[in-house]
């Protein structure tokens, strides 16, 4: 379906990528992931959202300065005082906070109304709007899959830790089909998903757009990955990475980090960034490759 609406709205694309620099396939992606390209966009009252995560105790200062917002789009009959979306306040195809629609809309059909739940050019310009105000790159990678070789300094991986493709190019890191990467000037991180023995992949300063769009790492790799295959890239070898844990063994693995000092936030099962980045710290003390994946190995020797 990706590539039926990088066809039928060609030209809205162009015109975003002309206006604010971002690429079709990347606002394509973005738009599939979060609503199926508007196929369920949420049945959650949004005022009636915002004002209970308001007052919940979690995370309440993300989401008051949303219902001025909300209530200026009400006012100015952007949308219906009873208007639904996402169970955290998000509306539209691509799930817009009313902050972001408020201060990103854009008219992308030019009727006078910006509307992100029916009109496609409105959520394209504007979803691409976001985008460019989160910090994307004109004419930039986002992420390249990449072969890395087993004596590979392991400690040098990581999403943060961006360095020259000359410096990855020493070390032996070649593109899938083992020619020798090509550099474009820019540096990148080497993100290892599932490990050493997983894919392998370069991931350049917008890849950080992804993560400001949303900070789960899953969901940024897998929307990068989509926009790359709406690029033309081939799928990625998923290789063959070591077993992972399961939930149970995630938790005791959390648990154990816990009690060594470090915050992996709240003990789920889940492998966020706090719990990769206590993993890797570990890895290094126990004298493991470096490359933040919890093995049974690991929660062994813990």
């Amino acid at each position: 379906q990706g590539a039926v609406i990088l066809k039928e709205y060609a030209d809205v694309f162009a015109r975003a990528d002309r206006e604010f620099g971002v690429q079709a396939p990347v606002i394509a992606a973005f738009w599939a992931l979060e609503t199926d390209f508007g196929a369920v966009q949420g049945d959650f009252q949004t005022l009636n959202a915002l004002v209970t995560l308001s007052h919940d105790c979690r995370r309440p200062q993300l989401f008051r300065p949303q219902i001025v917002p909300l209530l200026t789009l009400i006012d100015r009959g952007v949308v219906p005082a009873d208007v639904t979306g996402a169970w955290a306040g998000e509306i539209g195809q691509t799930q817009m906070l009313p902050s972001d629609y408020l201060g990103r809309g854009v008219d992308g059909d030019d009727d006078e109304v910006i509307d992100l739940r029916g009109s496609a050019p409105d959520v394209i310009m504007t979803t691409a709007n976001k985008i460019m105000s989160r910090g994307w790159k004109r004419d930039q990678p986002w992420i390249e899959e990449v072969r890395a070789p087993d004596d590979l300094p392991w400690d040098q991986t990581g999403r943060t830790n961006k360095l020259p493709l000359a410096q990855w190019a020493q070390w032996g890191v070649t593109n899938p089909n083992s020619t020798p990467l090509v550099d474009n000037g820019l540096k990148a991180g080497l993100a290892l998903p599932m490990g050493r023995n997983g894919p392998a992949f370069l991931v350049y300063d917008n890849f950080d757009v992804y993560l400001e769009w949303n900070q789960s790492f899953t969901y940024a790799l897998t929307a990068a990955n989509l926009a790359a295959r709406l690029a033309g890239a081939p799928q990625f070898d998923p290789r063959n990475p070591e077993p992972g844990l399961n939930g149970d063994q995630m938790r005791a693995l959390q648990t154990k980090l816990e009690a060594r000092g470090y915050d992996v936030g709240t003990v789920d099962g889940i492998l966020g960034t706090n719990t990769r980045e206590a993993i890797r710290k570990e890895q290094m003390r126990l004298g493991l490759p470096v490359d933040g994946w919890p093995t049974p190995e690991l929660l062994a020797k813990l």
